[in-house]
């Protein structure tokens, strides 16, 4: 296995990148980073609001960047925005990633389990206007990239995050650390005020 993330994950909006690599790093004791969350932070301002003041292109070279960065820095568990892998850079990095034995997942999703997740009026600039006609028309152009750079397919369903970051785990022969859980639904609970 090269240097470079344990695991990248990939797929539209929706599928639940977000969730499963908190599950996946948390099960393998590794960290998590999120190329959006990369981006948010040199830019100083939420992605949407990227595309409305700056335009869909400055955000792509942003992303770019974080995605190139991600791939030689970390270690861990990555998650890319949805549309990082249409880039012709980031498909040849990813393309020299698993080339060098990296793993790189697309979770597949239906646009019946990804609407509800998604939340089809949040402010998602490439969903403006019809958003479920959007999506379907987004991963009609994107699937083929999607299932070209995998080196694994995984249906994400309405099954807990868990389940489906067991068939990874399964899937790459990866040895966990501790159980396969949600941190952040953890630091929720523990964070709770005692009602005594």
């Amino acid at each position: 296995m090269s240097s470079g993330p344990v695991v990248v994950l990939i797929g539209p909006p929706g599928s639940g990148k977000s969730k499963l690599g908190r599950v996946l790093a948390h099960g393998l004791g590794a960290g998590v980073r999120d190329t959006d969350d990369d981006i948010e932070e040199r830019a100083g301002k939420p992605v949407a609001d990227i595309f409305v003041d700056d335009g869909e292109p400055a955000f792509r070279a942003l992303e770019r960047e974080a995605v190139a960065a991600a791939l030689a820095e970390h270690d861990g568990v990555l998650s890319l925005g949805g549309g990082a892998v249409m880039d012709a850079a980031t498909d040849a990095a990813l393309t020299a990633y698993t080339a060098a034995g990296g793993r790189v997942v697309f979770l597949d999703v239906t646009l019946a389990v990804a609407a509800p997740r998604v939340g089809m009026n949040q402010a998602r600039p490439l969903l403006l206007g019809n958003p479920r006609q959007r999506w379907l028309e987004l991963m009609e152009r994107r699937r083929p990239t999607y299932e070209r750079l995998a080196t694994l397919r995984v249906q994400s369903t309405e099954a807990p995050a868990e389940e489906v970051a067991a068939e990874v785990v399964r899937a790459f022969g990866l040895t966990l650390v501790t159980d396969l859980a949600d941190p952040k639904h953890a630091d929720d609970e523990t964070t709770q005020e005692d009602p005594a």
